[in-house]
């Protein structure tokens, strides 16, 4: 999972640059899905010394990301027929919200394998 988290971190990272530079570099809430892939890189380098400290924050922060973003994720509607007010934000937050959906699932799995056979996930 922890190599998981870095990937998840970089394509966070790497996204919300995009939508920066998509948007015209005009609005800096385009880069909040580089501030999560950062907070996961965090949670990655403590993960290096306490594992499950590290992971279990990673999951966290990943739910508050995720949480964080449904406000324009219910906005796909308006995006779809026109009508949305800032369609770049529905996007990176739809795409944001698909990524660490992905990420809590797999997160989830691997501390369930792990209790199951009492030992450190992958």
């Amino acid at each position: 999972m922890f190599r998981v988290t870095v990937v998840v971190g970089f394509v966070l990272v790497a996204m919300g640059f995009i939508g920066y530079l998509v948007t015209g570099a005009s609005s800096p809430t385009a880069l909040i899905p580089s501030l999560v892939g950062l907070l996961l890189f965090g949670c990655a380098a403590v993960a290096r010394a306490r594992y499950a400290l590290g992971m279990h924050l990673a999951m966290a922060v990943a739910l508050l990301g995720a949480l964080g973003a449904l406000p324009n994720v219910a906005k796909v509607g308006q995006l779809l027929d026109g009508t949305a007010a800032r369609p770049a934000a529905v996007v990176v937050s739809t795409l944001l919200f698909l990524v660490l959906l992905g990420y809590l699932v797999a997160g989830i799995r691997s501390f369930v394998v792990a209790r199951k056979e009492g030992a450190r996930p992958a």
